[in-house]
């Protein structure tokens, strides 16, 4: 490859603009990314990139114009979407000769809108081998036809949009590189941890794909499948970044971390045959937890682990299509404490058909299982869900697409989306309340606090209820 032809890679994602983010301040680099990065070098293709995290759009924009990249891809999701969408205005203003590549989990069920936005080629699915034959192309000086590429949509000449077949997954994930940390400033993000709660974390990733079928969840990359590296590859990993970087956590992003019981065995011996430990936290189903996978996940360092719920009415559940029994979930968050093992789990309000029982359920759900950690958002249908499909008809369909994003849609629900506003607070503040009174965590002051909101909140939704506000 010519060293005049240049590819760069970056997201979008400022965290001087998420306020939620600032207060939290556990940010993580963009491991999609640097994964690309690392694909497109180990054959052969030279790339920068440029990560926005800790950056701003004016410092982007300038990085832009000063510098002439043949090939400028961007990763987009739901909160980088509407920065990018200015990216490629810019990009094009700017760079026009500059070939604008969009991938990412927002992209595949908006391939024309993001076409008509100004970009060139969406990469659909996957994206290593369709990144590096897009670039190898370009490298070639094709810049407009991409018919024989699969896996991705672009715009001819004449307007319409040509969608090629889709790409075949990397069955052999082992064969990817490790994420390309060289190419950002990972001391940046381990500074911002260390800084802010006394210990530094990275991310790492094990599998690619979801074999499960969760109405809400999202598949655009990678799919309904199960694809794994080996416990091999990963220890390896793990040492690496420990002799490397030395961070005190790894959150590992892997959907279902325990899926598969052999491998969890085996990448426990893994870690401490290679003298790789490093303590983890990550994210599982309770029907793949027992104390067999207990015991192994303590072997291997993990310190915490995240339990799904989503809710603590089994209506809920079914209507989710999670396949557990929340009795299973409480079970298991309580074994799991009981082993000196954290436990997390999320929740979510607004769910079609929930009602005020439901809540009072998960309420009482949160109670019992008593987890060390939660977390609650409302429900909102991301394009090209189960759950997206059945509440289309009740959307709000006035929004400005290249002004909004899918958190910004809404649907009828049992009662109005200000109810589960005032639902998320009440939860919160009564299961706080009960907590601090059974583990001692909180002084007095603190308690009375929780319980005059959670008397506040759960007062409010009353009214709303009865008079529909």
């Amino acid at each position: 490859m010519s060293p005049d032809f240049k590819v760069l890679f970056t997201h979008g994602y400022f965290i001087e603009e998420d306020e939620k983010e600032q207060k939290i301040m556990k940010p993580y680099p963009p491991l999609g990314i640097l994964y690309l990065s690392a694909w497109l070098e180990q054959n052969n293709i030279h790339n920068d990139v440029h990560d926005t995290t800790f950056s701003n759009f004016t410092k982007t924009e300038n990085f832009i114009k000063s510098n002439d990249y043949d090939v400028i891809a961007i990763y987009t999701n739901l909160m980088t979407k509407l920065n990018v969408l200015k990216f490629v205005k810019f990009i094009k203003e700017h760079k026009p000769n500059c070939t604008v590549v969009l991938g990412g989990p927002d992209v595949t069920y908006n391939v024309f809108n993001y076409l008509n936005a100004g970009a060139d080629v969406i990469v659909i699915g996957e994206g290593e081998q369709t990144m590096l034959e897009i670039v190898q192309a370009c490298q070639q000086g094709v810049t407009k036809e991409f018919a024989h590429i699969n896996g991705l949509a672009y715009k001819q000449d004449d307007g319409s949009i040509i969608k090629t077949d889709p790409r075949m997954r990397i069955k052999e994930i082992n064969d990817i590189p490790y994420p390309n940390r060289k190419k950002i400033d990972m001391a940046a993000y381990l500074k911002v941890w260390k800084d802010n709660h006394g210990k530094s974390a990275m991310t790492m990733s094990t599998q690619r794909g979801c074999p499960y079928t969760c109405k809400w969840c999202s598949t655009a990359v990678y799919g309904q499948s199960y694809r794994r590296r080996s416990p091999q590859i990963v220890a390896e990993e793990m040492a690496a970044i420990k002799k490397e970087f030395n961070p005190d956590t790894i959150w590992f992003v892997d959907d279902v971390f325990t899926v598969s019981h052999k491998w969890l065995e085996a990448f426990a011996k893994e870690v401490n045959d290679r003298d790789a430990r490093i303590p983890f936290e990550c994210i599982t189903r309770a029907d793949r937890m027992n104390e067999d996978v207990i015991q192994w996940l303590k072997e291997a360092g993990c310190f915490r682990i995240w339990i799904g719920a989503e809710s603590g009415s089994q209506k809920i559940i079914d209507l989710m299509d999670r396949r557990v029994e929340v009795g299973q979930v409480r079970k298991m968050i309580q074994e799991t404490r009981k082993n000196g093992i954290e436990t997390g789990t999320f929740i979510m309000l607004g769910y079609p058909g929930e009602t005020q029982e439901d809540i009072i359920e998960t309420v009482n759900h949160l109670k019992e299982s008593n987890p060390d950690h939660f977390t609650i958002t409302i429900a909102y249908p991301i394009k090209g869900t189960g759950l997206y499909a059945e509440v289309e008809d009740l959307q709000n369909k006035n929004l400005d697409w290249e002004k909004s994003t899918d958190r910004d849609r809404d649907f009828k629900r049992e009662y109005s989306r200000n109810y589960y506003e005032n639902a998320v607070s009440y939860v919160t503040n009564e299961v706080k309340w009960y907590q601090s009174k059974i583990n001692q965590t909180s002084n007095g002051t603190s308690r009375y606090k929780y319980f005059i909101k959670s008397k506040v909140n759960r007062g409010i939704m009353e009214l709303r209820r009865i008079f529909n506000t």
